[in-house]
């Protein structure tokens, strides 16, 4: 998912996403909800540059460069600092039926994407407490389906993801499913406000043996809260606040943050 997705009118656009999150906690295998210990810290700091072109007509290419940036900080090893470049995304989308195209048919887009490796993976971290990890370290590819549809100034959407990783480091992820629903309001001046709710999930990882590997399995629940001002009719601002339910039960074996995305828009029409 790009945040670079063109609207109809547009045929081109190019932003920078800035994005900041720190750790207030962990769950566990089981689901559990921990917080931090006294003294232990995470930042983790992103900035993504981005383009989309629209290509026949309905459908869009897009492509997303991420710098990251990580701070850790424990009492045993000190504060450490490390970042790089991520790992890089590419996608496409095509909507069959546009959002208030037909009010009996809702609107209906197929996504996919890639995600190169080309950040460094946590295995081949070299700095104190892996702060220089900035990528997963494996070929990813992605499909999705999108629904939505407008009533009147309102836009409901829902958006089933599937993401398969290949194998690295003698491991393969299992396949990671993530479900979305949001709802956003339009007013008078185009400015919107939005709400989203993501759930993901995959299964145990597997080792080189094709065997599992008990209890890697992850969840994770995030809620986004969102908004946009355009500025003019070829400048936005957007921004947003999302946080991992500091509750036991929402997600398993994942960090659990809080944060903040500010992104500026460039649209060519």
């Amino acid at each position: 998912m790009t945040p670079g997705r063109l609207a109809l009118h547009e045929d081109a656009l190019v932003g920078l996403q800035v994005r900041a999150a720190a750790a207030v906690g962990s769950y566990d295998a089981t689901g559990r909800y921990s917080r931090s210990p006294t003294g232990d810290s995470e930042t983790d700091l992103e900035q993504d540059v981005f383009g989309a072109i629209r290509i026949a007509g309905r459908g869009q290419w897009a492509l997303l460069v991420p710098i990251v940036e990580t701070t850790r900080s424990t009492p045993q090893d000190g504060t450490h600092w490390g970042g790089g470049l991520g790992d890089v995304n590419a996608s496409a989308r095509y909507d069959f039926v546009q959002a208030g195209e037909s009010r009996a048919v809702p609107g209906l887009a197929l996504l996919g994407g890639l995600t190169l490796p080309t950040g460094r993976s946590p295995d081949a971290a070299v700095a104190p407490l892996a702060v220089d990890a900035t990528g997963v370290g494996a070929f990813q590819g992605s499909l999705a389906i999108a629904l939505e549809q407008t009533f009147g100034p309102w836009l409901v959407n829902a958006t089933a993801i599937a993401a398969k990783r290949l194998p690295h480091g003698g491991e393969t992820l299992g396949t990671q499913f993530t479900l979305l629903a949001a709802g956003a309001y339009t007013f008078s001046g185009d400015e919107a406000l939005a709400l989203s709710v993501s759930y993901s999930f995959e299964g145990n990882a597997s080792s080189s043996d094709g065997s599992a590997i008990p209890s890697s399995s992850k969840r994770l629940t995030t809620i986004t809260l969102a908004g946009l001002w355009p500025l003019t009719d070829t400048w936005r601002l957007q921004g947003g606040i999302f946080v991992d339910p500091p509750a036991s039960g929402c997600a398993s074996n994942q960090p659990a943050y809080t944060g903040l995305t500010a992104t500026m828009i460039r649209a060519w029409l």
